[in-house]
């Protein structure tokens, strides 16, 4: 696959995963993993399906005897040991429960489990993203800027939205906190943390869905600076004009992945 192919994969990945997390709750709330979704992710690894007693296991490696198994129930374990020692510990049969060291082994299964529930999940996502070659160089950019570019030209919303978000990837880009979000706009930027609690975020591109323009401000704005967020709101609606513009913005966008990649 190309590198837009993969790192479009990477996002898809990035928000099953966030779902599947979403859906965890703790025991008293009712609530059900999302096993459809979690399912994709393990075949996305290249984990192998097996149907033990009532149990839904996926095996790293089914030719091992000793290998991980992410069980697909509400908790999400990951077990480091064998099929059948996973099948006797989750559904122990009378026979299996009548051995003291089975009961051990019943009661207390910290000694084979490596993770479970959100942090399951971030493991196979991880696994799921190793799969892919996200190594990209100029020409791979030049592609996403010029299907950004088309698209702007064309008032193709979908595909100036897919280029802003691809390069946002790249670059680390986050949806907007709370105090920068604008109506019928779509809009990421550079997210930071201050330890007063301020949050600054830009550079920021703000994409107007409605008029289909694209602009960007190149700098930070605190969310608790009232002033500066009226002007990046008066800058959407047009009132305020911005040094880069429409297509600028994506080669903007371009150099500066360039610029982060040769730094790295």
């Amino acid at each position: 696959m190309s590198f837009k192919e993969n790192l479009l994969q990477k996002i898809n990945i990035d928000k099953m995963a966030k779902q599947v997390i979403a859906s965890i709750g703790p025991v008293e709330s009712g609530r059900k993993v999302d096993k459809k979704i979690m399912r994709s992710l393990l075949e996305m690894a290249s984990y192998t399906y097996k149907r033990k007693r009532d149990l839904d296991l996926f095996i790293e490696d089914v030719d091992a005897e000793k290998t991980r198994i992410l069980v697909l129930d509400n908790d999400l374990a990951i077990y480091n040991t064998s099929v059948y020692d996973v099948a006797m510990r989750k559904t122990p049969t009378v026979k299996e429960m009548m051995n003291p060291f089975n009961v051990i082994k019943i009661l207390k299964d910290t000694d084979v489990v490596i993770s479970n529930k959100e942090e399951s999940v971030k493991t196979i996502q991880k696994e799921c993203i190793d799969r892919l070659d996200l190594s990209y160089d100029e020409s791979d950019l030049d592609e996403i800027v010029q299907d950004g570019t088309t698209s702007l030209e064309r008032e193709y919303t979908d595909g100036v939205i897919e280029s802003m978000y691809l390069l946002a990837e790249i670059l680390g880009y986050t949806a907007p906190p709370k105090p920068f979000r604008i109506g019928h706009h779509k809009i990421v930027g550079a997210l930071t943390q201050k330890k007063s609690g301020e949050t600054l975020f830009g550079p920021m591109v703000l994409y107007s869905i409605i008029h289909n323009s694209l602009k960007l401000i190149e700098t930070k704005t605190g969310s608790f600076d009232r002033e500066k967020i009226e002007f990046i709101q008066q800058v959407a609606s047009g009132k305020e004009q911005v040094s880069s513009e429409g297509p600028l913005v994506f080669q903007y966008l371009k150099k500066t992945a360039l610029l982060q990649s040769r730094s790295l």
